[in-house]
């Protein structure tokens, strides 16, 4: 198979969470630890920074990974999902992995993806996890899927485990109270290998302190952090809860023998986006009338993004928005200011709410607008209205932004 074919195959062949929703997820590690022992067990072969958490879990592992290249460290970085290019998943030093190797490593395994029935998500940890041994890199910033007890990643021994905050997504997976989804968080705490937390409450700093001492794992809370001093190319207000996280964890790596100085702190914090190709997180695409767009879908994000955006001086506000068939609607479309022009769309995965569903919710909640059958015709329609010093904001979903960026 070439690549195209490869990765049509790898989309269609087996079910993948971010397409179809609940029939992916296996709430097992079985099926990935025998795929790691087919592999030989790459995953022993590199050191490894384990972040899981509801928010910020993305860019948090993409800051760390800036900083370990600044450093000059060969690093190895997973993530998910992506947005333009299934490779987005897998890089090294900010390159995305070779479509040969992708092509190769599933030609070669097709037998036994096949016979064991693997999910989209085993099948990737797995081709990450050998192209980091292949390479030989100095360390892989590994980013939890969902969850983090049963999450494929969850195989990994790493030097520091990173949880930022708790908030109540994914419910029919992961439980329907904070301290249950902490429960599953705290899953990727492991024997003798301390945890940062970014944010907690009474009910998740419970959960977390009473695991850590099961674990014998010494527990870092990063909210005291000073992190006054430090400043990101990741803009949005927000991102300064998730400079916090990564300022604790690299002490940490520091004490671990780690050669981490300052200036490189300072420079990977600032260089995230050119050092590892980040995009959507409150990501200005252009500047009159101004376009911002941020994958920010679940409560506790929208929440930090909405917030944001009245902090925007404009005319009028045009919000393109679009949102999964799972989304809890009545949790987040209160969130959003009635004042704007609503452009709703479905985003083209399986999953996507149908357009007109989403408006008649949202007549609800006093949003007002009209429905589209994409987002590209959301996003065109936005445009013809929009006034030089106008705002458009396009979110709501991980999977409308892909179409923009």
């Amino acid at each position: 198979m070439n690549y195209s074919e490869t990765i049509a195959w790898l989309f269609n062949q087996l079910p993948m969470y971010q397409r179809v929703g609940q029939s992916a997820y296996k709430a097992d590690l079985s099926a990935t630890i025998t795929l790691a022992n087919y592999l030989n067990n790459p995953e022993k072969s590199f050191k490894s920074v384990h972040v899981a958490g509801t928010n910020g879990k993305g860019s948090t592992s993409h800051m760390i990974a800036s900083v370990f290249q600044e450093a000059g460290y060969k690093t190895g970085l997973y993530t998910s999902p992506h947005l333009k290019d299934f490779r987005e998943r897998i890089k090294i030093n900010g390159n995305m992995i070779p479509e040969e190797y992708v092509s190769g490593f599933v030609q070669r395994h097709k037998p036994y993806f096949e016979s064991n029935q693997l999910s989209f998500f085993e099948m990737t940890v797995g081709l990450a996890f050998d192209y980091f041994r292949e390479e030989e890199v100095d360390i892989a910033i590994i980013e939890v899927g969902m969850g983090g007890r049963l999450d494929s990643t969850n195989i990994i021994s790493p030097e520091v485990s990173v949880i930022t905050n708790i908030g109540l997504d994914h419910t029919k997976f992961l439980g329907d109270t904070l301290e249950k989804v902490a429960f599953e968080k705290a899953g990727i705490i492991k024997e003798n290998i301390p945890v940062v937390i970014g944010e907690a409450v009474s009910e998740t700093e419970n959960v977390f302190r009473r695991i850590a001492v099961e674990k014998n794992s010494a527990i870092e809370f990063a909210e005291a952090i000073d992190s006054s001093n430090y400043f990101s190319d990741l803009k949005g207000i927000y991102q300064q809860k998730n400079i916090k996280t990564v300022l604790s964890a690299l002490k940490i790596l520091q004490n671990r023998g780690w050669e981490i100085s300052e200036e490189n702190i300072q420079n990977g914090l600032l260089n995230t986006v050119k050092n590892t190709g980040l995009m959507g997180r409150w990501q200005i695409l252009n500047k009159s009338p101004k376009v911002i767009c941020d994958t920010g879908h679940n409560k506790e994000g929208l929440k930090l993004v909405l917030k944001q955006l009245q902090n925007e001086d404009y005319q009028n506000l045009h919000i393109v928005l679009g949102v999964v068939n799972d989304k809890d609607l009545e949790s987040v479309l209160p969130l959003f200011p009635v004042n704007a022009t609503y452009y709703f769309c479905k985003p083209n995965i399986p999953r996507g709410l149908d357009a007109s569903l989403l408006l008649s919710q949202a007549r609800g909640f006093g949003l007002k607008g009209d429905d589209y059958f994409s987002v590209n015709s959301a996003f065109e329609a936005a445009k013809t209205a929009a006034l030089k010093d106008d705002l458009i904001f396009i979110g709501g979903s991980t999977f409308v932004v892909a179409e923009v960026v």
